[in-house]
């Protein structure tokens, strides 16, 4: 039955979502983290479940981090950028190489750009790119105290980012693009920073089947990484749009109790699923 819910407006969404991780930012600083070990991530003005996209251990257990496919060694090193929000591992499929330069769209506390940067071992660059002040801050202080030279955080929007065209060899991210309300754009970011030849590689959460409209409505689930899942063949038609190829989505259907966690709707895992994206930007 049609319910005729309004969705929110894109700068309701994008306002909610720094908002909302600004605040998880702040009291990771505090000593209060979004993984499974502390399980603090409540906004503190909104009475909603705790949790942003991360928390839950679903039924496969070790740590929330170790069931992405973290290994235990980066865990420890960048634990103090880990807030335990994400939905994968990025850069199990990334490949990285020697001298390339990354761009991770979203990338927080700088988690997965500290993996990137210690992978490159001294040479390349990582610049990280997030729309929440706090998180910047945060990522700029776990870079200082791990000694990388090679990585940057930029203050920006996914959907415009501040990275000029052709430099990356490689676009990362993890359990962020489904955030925006504008994922097309998204995508074609990804693929103007990219050099020719250039890869994508994102965990990101997706729709297997269409979400109700009063799940899609609802600013706490987009928050929480569930209502603003696009469909598995929607997300391969922006990346054809975008001009990608050799497109591959691996759904991981292990996370859809955790995801079931995640919102205080326990059917979300009904709807979504997190999955690993990859794709080319051609050469010609």
């Amino acid at each position: 039955m049609k319910t005729n819910l309004s969705l929110p407006e894109p700068e309701t969404v994008r306002d909610y979502v720094r908002q909302r991780y600004g605040a998880i930012a702040e009291q990771a600083g505090a000593g209060c983290g979004c993984g499974a070990s502390t399980g603090c991530c409540a906004t503190p003005a909104a009475a909603e479940p705790a949790g942003a996209c991360c928390g839950g251990t679903g039924d496969a257990g070790g740590s929330y981090g170790e069931q992405l496919g973290y290994t235990a060694d980066e865990l420890a090193v960048a634990a103090d950028a880990d807030l335990g929000l994400g939905c994968g591992n990025p850069l199990a499929i990334a490949g990285i190489q020697p001298g390339e330069v990354v761009v991770d769209l979203g990338s927080g506390a700088g988690f997965d750009c500290l993996l990137a940067a210690r992978r490159l071992a001294g040479t390349g660059r990582v610049i990280g790119v997030d729309m929440t002040p706090a998180m910047v801050t945060k990522a700029r202080a776990n870079a200082a105290r791990s000694g990388l030279t090679n990585v940057e955080f930029r203050l920006g929007e996914i959907e415009a980012l501040p990275v000029a065209d052709g430099v990356a060899d490689l676009v990362i991210s993890n359990c962020v693009v489904n955030l925006s309300p504008e994922k097309a754009r998204v995508l074609g970011e990804a693929f103007r920073v990219l050099k020719p030849g250039g890869r994508l590689a994102i965990a990101d959460i997706v729709a297997t089947r269409a979400l109700p409209e009063s799940m899609r409505a609802k600013l706490a689930a987009i928050g929480a990484c569930v209502g603003g899942a696009a469909l598995v063949a929607d997300v391969r038609s922006m990346l054809e749009a975008a001009g990608f190829v050799r497109i591959g989505i691996a759904p991981r259907e292990g996370s859809r109790a955790m995801i079931s966690q995640w919102t205080e709707d326990e059917t979300a895992g009904e709807f979504v699923v997190s999955a690993l994206i990859t794709a080319i930007k051609p050469k010609a």
